[in-house]
């Protein structure tokens, strides 16, 4: 197993990682976020570019990906298409 550079910071910085997708993308980076999420739910943020402030515990919890199988998706400069195979994440 083997370390992959990521990029951070809207793309200035990069940061290793273990292989492992999981840590970094995908429904199960979801699990993770929400575990961090509830644990620091005391914590506050700032929002709206530093204007306003809440607590982490009381943001909303991010919806589920919905599928769009089937759907038409325009690919090649929107010269043609292709049914779409997204399958939305495994919430429900």
């Amino acid at each position: 197993m083997g370390k992959i550079r990521i990029r951070t910071g809207r793309g200035t910085g990069t940061i290793e990682v273990d292989e492992d997708a999981s840590k970094w993308s995908g429904d199960e980076f979801r699990k993770i976020q929400e575990a961090r999420k509830k644990a620091s739910a005391g914590r506050m943020v700032h929002t709206g570019r530093g204007t306003g402030s809440r607590k982490l515990g009381d943001m909303p919890d991010p919806k589920a990906r919905p599928s769009t199988e089937g759907m038409t998706r325009s690919t090649g400069r929107g010269t043609s298409s292709r049914k779409s195979t997204n399958k939305g994440s495994d919430k429900a």
